[in-house]
């Protein structure tokens, strides 16, 4: 088995089925063969229930519906069914065979398989809101031995001084999520198909058009007072440089994204000597880095890594001596994609009372491609380094062309100099980022162009501390979203586990105040944490 410093404590990989990786979803769309709508629903951002009576497409009543059946749509329901809601009052429209599905299968494209480590805290717990018991303790009391009793309680007690930061197995993440979904009967929630557009109603409330799975699909317009947006990634980001390349040449074998499966890459460069090219300093780079390297020393790949980096960091970085990140030979290193104070602290609270430009600079101060610090990856990173068989450069791509033996040939500019330099290599793995536009997601342009939704700074949605989408307050009804679509507002982590999860206790406080569910007070709280323990539904 290849040496894995992204994991900790645990040799085999998880075995139950929720823990695979798995084949990506449909991409966001519609199944044509359903019939399509009248032009006067498509141009309206307001619809009566006369006009979708006219239309002739069945109504479905429910009062909460969300939208994308990811983790934030199970951090969602997981919540409602704590505060007292039940399941026949939700609804979950999905593409997804289950909650998991579309993060197991980017962390696996990008080298972080179940059997490695996310980068997460050990308290983060998509299936537990209350944090504990933590991935730590579980990991701990179900050991056998000892040391293995011992090992992790005492990571998570000295990491960061004298370990590394304590984080879970993707596998274990997705085990957990299958036990809490079976416990609140999430599935009973969930209707597979597409959802197209939110619309809002005539009198309050929303409209919701959906087109069911199967052989005989049907068009279905839900009806609802409160909807919540957790669709995930709009898309893929695919960099100019990389649009252009296969626009030129027709094929994206040797010039790929880290979020595409693109496994020919190892399988090519096992079977005979090469250069890759990796771009980006996050935590997909660091992993694919780390796959390229085990496969030289477990394989015997003659695999020689350039990896580029916008930023080149060496050494401490930051306004100030009390908001610095680590750095070295060209990484930043941050335990979490997010500073911890982010999550709770200081930094939460004045990103919260800021506005505008304010705003985005706070953000941009925190934002940033890091990567965690870990001990045995760094060893391993040495250890090429002296070997030869890596180096990390300063430079932004300008063009990759096809050579003549067909090969790639690389023009970056030079950060230090910004002379043009060229380089010959055999694969390019773009790391340098995940989140797409808004337009390229159809139900979220739609939202914005017709439905009249804002945008904030950052071209995201525009929502409230509380994660509203403000601008489509609809009499009663609410529209909330979460996730990577409310990037730039005011919760820097919010396309987290812990971020969703946060997210999703601010909705839930606000359904409360309007009547819809119980509020979670510390009485209904110890009460169903208690139940959860016992395996007890809500």
């Amino acid at each position: 088995m290849p040496i894995n410093h992204f994991a900790k404590g645990v040799k085999t990989v998880p075995t139950t089925d929720s823990s695979r990786v798995l084949a990506p979803p449909a991409p966001p769309g519609w199944d044509e063969r359903a019939p399509e709508l009248p032009d006067f629903l498509l141009t309206s951002p307001v619809w009566t229930d006369e006009l979708v009576h006219e239309s002739g497409i069945p109504v479905v009543d429910v009062p909460f519906l969300t939208v994308g059946g990811g983790m934030g749509s199970f951090a969602m329901i997981d919540c409602l069914r704590i505060a007292g809601v039940p399941t026949n009052q939700m609804k979950v429209l999905t593409n997804l065979r289950h909650p998991w599905e579309n993060y197991a299968y980017l962390t696996g494209v990008s080298q972080l398989p179940p059997h490695y480590r996310i980068r997460s805290d050990a308290s983060s717990m998509p299936d537990n809101i209350w944090g504990f018991p933590s991935y730590a303790v579980r990991r701990a009391f179900r050991s056998r031995s000892p040391r293995g009793f011992i090992a992790p309680l005492w990571n998570v007690l000295t990491e960061n001084v004298f370990t590394d930061y304590w984080t879970p197995l993707a596998g274990e993440v997705f085990d957990g999520m299958r036990r809490e979904a079976d416990r609140v009967g999430y599935w009973d929630c969930v209707a597979h198909g597409q959802a197209r557009m939110v619309r809002r109603r005539a009198g309050g409330g929303y409209f919701t058009v959906f087109t069911t799975q199967g052989a005989h699909k049907q068009r279905v317009v839900y009806r609802s007072g409160y909807v919540h947006l957790a669709v995930g990634y709009p898309s893929i980001r695919f960099l100019p440089d990389m649009q252009d390349y296969r626009a030129r040449h027709g094929s994206g074998h040797r010039f790929v994204n880290a979020y595409e499966p693109h496994e020919q890459v190892y399988t090519d460069l096992v079977a005979r000597p090469g250069t890759v090219v990796v771009r980006g300093g996050g935590i997909a780079a660091s992993a694919i880095i780390h796959r390229l390297l085990n496969d030289r020393e477990q394989h015997g790949a003659a695999t020689r890594i350039v990896h580029l980096l916008r930023t080149y960091v060496d050494g401490p970085h930051g306004p100030s001596r009390f908001m610095r990140r680590r750095g070295r030979l060209g990484w930043a290193h941050q335990g979490f994609n997010w500073p911890k104070a982010a999550w709770g602290g200081q930094l939460k609270v004045r990103l919260e009372k800021l506005e505008g430009e304010d705003r985005r600079q706070l953000w941009e101060l925190m934002a940033g491609s890091t990567t965690p610090y870990r001990r045995g990856w760094q060893r391993q990173l040495a250890q090429a380094r002296r070997d030869g068989v890596y180096t990390a450069v300063g430079g932004v791509i300008d063009r990759v062309d096809r050579a003549e033996d067909d090969r790639l040939a690389i023009v970056y500019r030079d950060n230090a100099t910004g002379t043009p330099r060229t380089l010959a290599a055999d694969f390019v793995v773009d790391a340098t980022g995940l989140i797409g536009d808004l337009r390229s997601h159809r139900l979220l342009h739609d939202l914005v162009e017709v439905s009249g939704a804002a945008r904030n700074l950052w071209g995201r949605l525009d929502v409230s501390p509380g994660f509203e989408v403000r601008s489509l307050r609809n009499g009663a009804g609410r529209l909330f979203a979460a996730g990577a679509v409310t990037e730039g507002a005011y919760y820097a982590p919010a396309d987290s586990l812990l971020g969703l999860q946060y997210a999703a206790l601010r909705v839930t406080d606000q359904l409360a105040e309007l009547g819809f569910c119980h509020r979670i007070g510390s009485g209904r709280s110890i009460a169903q944490w208690c139940r959860r323990m016992r395996g007890v539904a809500p």
